[in-house]
Order: C-alpha cells, then sequence, then structure tokens
C-alpha cells in the first residue's frame, strides 16, 4: 500500500521514486526464505550451494531444480546473483505458490517472509532461519536492502506520509517484536525408572541435553501426568502397579526446563485421589504457571486458558478422551475434563471468532504405531474443522504421524519427554525410545510455521538430540505413516 498521492508505475524509467537494491539511507528491509513442502527430509544447505544452484549447477545439493519463484522474487534475486541458468528457476504466480506446498514432494522455493504458512518447510540457509528467535536479519543470505532512490522532495513526502497514514511504507517484512515461539512437549510421568534416575543423578539431570531447546521457546507447554504427593513413596523401577505419584521436589525439573503451561489431561492425575491434586494445582499457581484440561472442578478445568504474547492472541483448550476414571472432574470434584466434542468444537469456534490461536489437545488412547488411527483421525479432524490452528497429542508414547488439514497442524502424537520406556518392549521396534518436541511459531496474528526437533533417549530418564542419520531414519518413518 501507498500513501495517497502515490502510486505504482508500469516503467522504472517513468518512476520519480525507486526501490533499488542497496543499503543508502531511507532503507528497506525485506527478508526471504528458502522453503519446501511439510514432509522434506533435509533441514537446510549452503548460501553458497544455494546460489550454485541458481546459476544451474545440478550438483549443488538442492534435491530437485527447478527452484520456484514468483516474478518479483526473480527479479530481485537475478539483479543480486545474475540471470538464472535455463531450468534452474520457473516462475510461478504468488497466489498459487501455496498450493504447490501440499501438491509436491520435491518443490523448494524462494518466498517472502510473510508468504510462509504451515505447508512451508523453512529450511535453514548456513544453519540460520527466520523462524528462531536468535535470528540476526544481516546475517541472513536471503535478507535485501533496498534504499529508496528517486527526487529527493519525493522521497521526503513519502517517508513524511508513511509516518502519519495507515497505508505507508512498510520499512520491514520481519520483526522480533511481532514473535511468539512455543515449545509443545508429550508424556512427562516422574515415576519408576525415571525418578530413580533422578534421585541418583539429580532431580534436573534427564534436561541436560534438551533443557536449551525447552528454555529458549517463549512458552513451554508441559504435560505431566502425575500428581504431586507429599509422602509419595521413594521410586522404584519395577513398581508393577500403575498408581504413580511423584514427590514435590520434583517441580524442580519442570522449572528447570522454563515451563509455562502445563496440561492436566493425564490418565494418572487422579491416581492419588482429590487432596494431591488440590495439593498440585496449589504447586501451579505458586509458580504462575499456567493449566488447563484439568482443574478443581468442571468448570475449571474444561475452560480454556489464553494469552497474549507480541501481540498474539492464544487459547489451550484440553480433555481427556477416554473418560471414565481417567477424568474425575465434576462439579465439586478435581481431576482431567472428560472430551466433550459438542461444547469444545463450539468453545473453539467462539474464540477463533475473536482472534485467538487455539491450541487444542488431547490425552488419547495409546497406539503404539507410527499411524494415526481412524478414531484419531476422527476426533482431531473434529477440532482442526472447529478452527483449532493446532490439534496436538499428548498420550502417545512413540511418535506419530501428521497432517495439514487446510491452515490447521494436526500431530497426533510426540512421544515421551520424560518417562522410562528406554528400550521397553511392548514398543515395536523400540519405538518409544524416539519422540518429537514441536515448536510452533506465531508471527502477526498468525501459526506460520513449526519446526520439528527430534530427540532420542539415552537411559530411562534423559533425551538428547538426534544425530543427523538418526533424524532422517525417524522423519522418513513418521512422515511415511502421516495423513496427506
Amino acid at each position: 500500500m501507498l500513501p495517497l498521492g502515490f502510486g505504482i508505475s508500469d516503467s522504472p524509467q517513468d518512476a520519480l521514486v525507486r526501490f533499488e537494491i542497496g543499503d543508502n539511507e531511507p532503507t528497506v528491509t525485506w527478508v526471504y526464505a528458502l522453503v519446501a513442502p511439510f514432509y522434506t527430509i533435509t533441514d537446510g544447505i549452503s548460501s553458497q550451494n544455494l546460489i550454485r544452484a541458481w546459476r544451474g549447477d545440478v550438483g549443488s545439493g538442492i534435491s530437485s531444480l527447478p527452484i520456484l519463484v514468483d516474478e518479483h522474487t526473480l527479479g530481485t534475486f537475478a539483479e543480486l546473483w545474475g540471470e538464472p541458468s535455463s531450468g534452474s528457476v520457473k516462475v510461478v504466480p504468488a497466489a498459487e505458490l501455496a498450493d504447490l506446498a501440499s501438491g509436491q514432494s520435491n518443490t523448494w522455493a524462494i518466498i517472502p517472509f510473510e508468504d510462509i504458512e504451515p505447508h512451508w518447510k523453512v529450511l535453514e540457509l548456513d544453519e540460520r532461519s527466520p523462524l528462531r528467535k536468535d535470528f540476526d536479519p544481516s546475517e541472513y543470505a536471503l535478507t535485501i536492502s533496498f534504499s529508496l532512490e528517486g527526487d529527493p522532495e519525493l522521497v521526503e513526502e513519502l517517508l513524511l506520509l508513511s509516518e502519519s497514514e495507515e497505508n505507508g511504507l512498510v520499512f520491514t517484512n520481519w520483526e522480533a517484536s511481532k514473535m511468539t515461539t512455543l515449545v509443545m512437549t508429550g508424556v512427562t510421568a516422574m515415576v519408576r525408572c525415571t525418578a530413580n534416575t533422578m534421585e541418583r543423578k539429580g532431580l534436573t539431570y534427564p534436561a541436560e541435553d534438551i533443557g536449551p531447546w525447552l528454555r529458549e521457546a517463549d512458552l513451554t507447554h508441559i504435560s505431566n501426568e502425575i500428581p504431586f504427593l507429599q509422602g509419595c513413596p521413594f521410586p522404584n523401577c519395577t513398581q508393577a502397579d500403575l498408581r504413580f505419584c511423584s514427590d514435590p521436589s520434583y517441580i524442580a525439573l519442570l522449572e528447570d526446563v522454563g515451563t509455562d503451561i502445563v496440561e492436566l489431561t493425564g490418565d494418572h492425575f487422579a491416581d492419588y485421589g482429590p487432596d494431591a491434586m488440590r495439593h498440585t494445582l496449589q504447586l501451579y499457581r505458586d509458580q504462575n504457571w499456567i493449566y488447563y484440561g484439568g482443574g478443581e472442578n468442571r468448570d475449571d478445568a474444561r475452560k480454556a486458558q489464553i494469552l497474549e504474547h507480541n501481540g498474539n492472541k492464544i487459547a489451550f483448550i484440553g480433555c481427556n478422551a477416554k473418560g471414565g476414571g481417567y477424568a474425575t472432574a465434576s462439579d465439586i470434584t478435581p481431576g482431567a475434563i472428560e472430551c466433550d466434542y459438542e461444547w469444545m468444537h463450539g468453545e473453539i469456534a467462539r474464540l477463533r471468532e475473536a482472534e485467538y490461536l487455539v491450541i487444542a489437545t488431547f490425552q488419547h488412547i495409546e497406539y503404539y504405531s507410527y499411524a494415526p488411527q481412524p478414531v484419531q483421525i476422527e476426533d482431531y479432524g473434529g477440532m482442526a474443522d472447529a478452527g483449532a490452528v493446532i490439534v496436538s497429542g499428548s498420550q502417545a508414547h512413540q511418535p506419530q504421524g501428521f497432517e495439514i488439514r487446510d491452515d490447521s497442524f494436526i500431530h497426533y502424537g510426540l512421544g515421551n519427554l520424560f518417562f522410562d520406556q528406554f528400550n521397553q518392549p511392548v514398543c515395536p521396534n523400540l519405538g518409544c525410545n524416539d519422540a518429537f518436541i514441536d515448536r510452533h511459531v506465531f508471527y502477526d496474528g498468525r501459526h506460520i510455521g513449526t519446526e520439528l526437533l527430534t530427540i532420542t533417549f539415552v537411559d530411562f530418564a534423559k533425551p538428547r538430540p538426534m544425530t543427523d542419520e538418526e533424524r532422517a531414519q525417524l522423519l522418513t518413518k513418521v512422515f511415511e505413516a502421516s495423513v496427506r
């Protein structure tokens, strides 16, 4: 948009004011991103190899040419890198680029930052990404500076009008003050061998390798299934029954990872009765942590929790799909809340109408498979169709697949975060050894994308980041099992 009195010329030669690549004042800074469809294994390349691919070098590391761009992007980078080699770049109307993200598994593109959406995976360039909190546009190969050149009086007038009018010039498309990052995690249950290891090696031992990922986010979600209980028995790796509690001192691990939001939809929240649940809720309130999906009673447990960060309005809502003794919240008793789909769909729609980005989470049935099952697809899909931008399964002990339904991102199961199923035969092919942490990125009131952080367990308590080879193997298995 331009201020009143200014228009766009069809010819650069006829324009009295022009944007030209350069960093003379006044400067407009525009960030672009190298993207591929979400179900892409490759995480990134070097900027040097990207330029080589632009110039037609088939050995550049890009898995598929041509690179897709719109007409304006082509003009910008042709001026920087030279005209692309024949067949290395293809011009596609900007409106059609997003459709290609879900339709072609090998399509790579360069797009403006503002066009990023969940169907795209943003690829690193030189290990940098505009989705990161520590992103510095000045150090990124796809940041372009434009100078405003031309008649000095008109340039000055345009700048003054831009400061005073709503339709003035925008001087950048990437601002840290408009971004929010949220990490979401799977099962936490500080019991049995996990807790026993914590007692022996330190309460924060499980987070030694992955703690930075959790603490770095603006918002950190933990699904803690277990109540805290004064006098909880000392943890035993061979505990046979499935009635669990955690010593209150174990909250130190949740503090250490920077917890902000606690999900209470888990099966075991009621294991030690109402008093333990109320004590646990008070511990969370003492930490000023948000909790949802469970609470003091039905009204407390079912209500969505809302917050605002950097202008992004976010709401959390969740439920236990098994019900019965797993979901004990009633008019007078605490516990997890049983799923009432009709009510939840209406509440999600109401929150979306109020411009909240709704995150709906489940404690659903545990399936030891990478592929989501039909009942999951139906229940998760209902939340997405109601307007949830993210639907996430907190119940899975092994990672499950994904679905991107219209503008909704669905992850059917993340796997364990802190739980003792290391090398357990109950998980086919030791699937419980691996898991995801999902880093969701919101910008200027939209969910624009998700980065998948992959972890694997080294013992009964501690996960670590995967190696590149381990990560590629997991992504391949889970992507093949996803709903596409």
